[in-house]
């Protein structure tokens, strides 16, 4: 069950307080209600997750002067100010200077508990996305392998134990799923991270140039080798060598990787010199090197030799709690690199996050949020401006709420679990907007 969102309420008028928490109790929030700006602020901070309502004339500390506090102590925090007839260009001024709403008395209390509303929702996100800003400021020792579902954190756990023992990884998953972070992070969390981290794609490189970027050669070996080069087994010694697509290494060269793993040395082109190497190595693939069908010209006493310890990377579908996450920390890493502020979560993006399939893995969601940050969100989300047809604001608002709402059941098909986490509203708040809006959830769920 959903916790009940929180309100502060402040006014000196004893009678009108007690009706005015009323009102907002039945409407479902949880009130703390004050006499007194003074006590009211000794209890707010800013992880408060709720919304202020102040009435503004009060004796000591009036609501005007106790919003300057607050937006001085949270400038996101959504103050409601309860005005009499003079105090309204106050409040219009307020709103100017960044209150969320003013309500003129005597108010109706269904125009109060909207307005609250309103205010809780907008807070929710706010608070939402600082606690995503604050996860991934806590998972900097694991970047950029972030997650915290229970598949991220087994796969932490299997690469910290294994990273001090020196035995070769194969390391399975899709494209963009991480592969070579794993790499690296098994490289940087062992006695191995002062040597060298070396990596080659092994599907990049032609048949006769592959050999000679991984043994080296001597001057002459070849037509066009002026000068010794050292390959990249040599130069991974003391340290790490990453194999990524290791299911496109040609046949001739598989037979010479497999004595180095056996034996742990080399013999560059051009010379009948013996190099003894001290090194790891994680390859990569793509497609299950353990199945003979999928398998092809991949030779069988490599794939085992390399397969004293798999680590198989979920792809992000598989682990769809992790992506808020990890969406946060690449906005914020695109928001430094391209001297941007990071933007709010809007809904279309919210709505990208949960529905979208990302075949392309963790390396499609951080180009997503580099488009997000430069502005040019959508990257296959496009959503068309909404036709509001209401004559007034508050008309246009209610069509565009009722407007979000369906497509965040469209794309969960009904789902009241998933709809409400794409909207980041209460269950309660969810059944209200139905039933306010004429809603029927039913005509949203998919027929198999």
């Amino acid at each position: 069950m959903n916790p009940l969102m929180p309100v502060v309420l402040i006014d000196d008028d004893k009678d009108l307080r007690r009706a005015t928490a009323q009102t907002l109790e039945l409407a479902g929030f949880s009130v703390s209600a004050f006499g007194g700006a003074k006590a009211a602020l000794a209890e707010l901070s800013p992880d408060f997750a709720g919304a202020v309502v102040t009435d503004i004339r009060m004796p000591e500390i009036d609501g005007l002067q106790l919003f300057g506090a607050l937006k001085e102590m949270d400038a996101d925090l959504p103050v409601i100010l309860i005005t009499g007839h003079g105090d309204i260009p106050m409040a219009v001024q307020a709103i100017q200077d960044g209150a969320y709403d003013f309500i003129a008395k005597p108010f109706a209390a269904d125009r109060l508990v909207q307005s609250v509303r309103r205010a809780s929702e907008k807070r929710s996100l706010v608070m939402e996305n600082r606690a995503l800003r604050r996860a991934a400021e806590e998972a900097q020792d694991s970047l950029p392998l972030i997650g915290q579902t229970p598949v991220m954190e087994n796969l932490k756990n299997i690469l910290r134990h294994i990273a001090d023992t020196d035995v070769d990884v194969l390391v399975a998953g899709e494209t963009g799923s991480g592969k070579e972070v794993v790499a690296q992070l098994l490289h940087q969390w062992s006695r191995r991270r002062k040597g060298n981290f070396v990596a080659l794609n092994c599907g990049a490189l032609p048949e006769t140039v592959i050999e000679s970027e991984l043994f080296g050669h001597e001057a002459g070996a070849f037509t066009g080798a002026q000068k010794r080069r050292t390959g990249r087994i040599e130069h991974a010694s003391g340290g790490t060598l990453f194999l990524d697509e290791i299911e496109s290494m040609p046949i001739g060269t598989q037979v010479k990787m497999l004595r180095v793993l056996e034996m742990r040395e080399i013999m560059p082109l051009g010379t009948n010199d013996v190099r003894p190497v001290d090194l790891r190595v994680v390859a990569a693939a793509k497609i299950d090197l353990g199945d003979p069908a999928v398998r092809g010209d991949f030779r069988e006493d490599l794939y085992y030799r390399l397969n004293v310890v798999t680590i198989s990377i979920p792809p992000l579908r598989e682990r769809r709690e992790d992506i808020p996450l990890l969406f946060s920390h690449f906005a914020g890493r695109a928001a430094a690199r391209f001297r941007r502020d990071v933007p709010p979560l809007s809904q279309s993006v919210r709505r990208h996050l949960s529905s979208h399939a990302w075949p392309g893995n963790v390396r499609e969601l951080s180009h997503f949020a580099e488009r997000v940050v430069l502005g040019l969100e959508g990257g296959g989300d496009n959503v068309a401006p909404l036709q509001a047809t209401g004559s007034t604001l508050p008309e246009k608002l209610e069509l565009y709420e009722a407007e979000i709402i369906r497509d965040a059941l469209s794309a969960n098909e009904g789902d009241v679990r998933g709809t409400i986490e794409a909207l980041g509203i209460a269950r309660k708040t969810f059944y209200d907007k139905l039933q306010r809006h004429g809603i029927n959830r039913a005509s949203f769920v998919a027929h198999k």
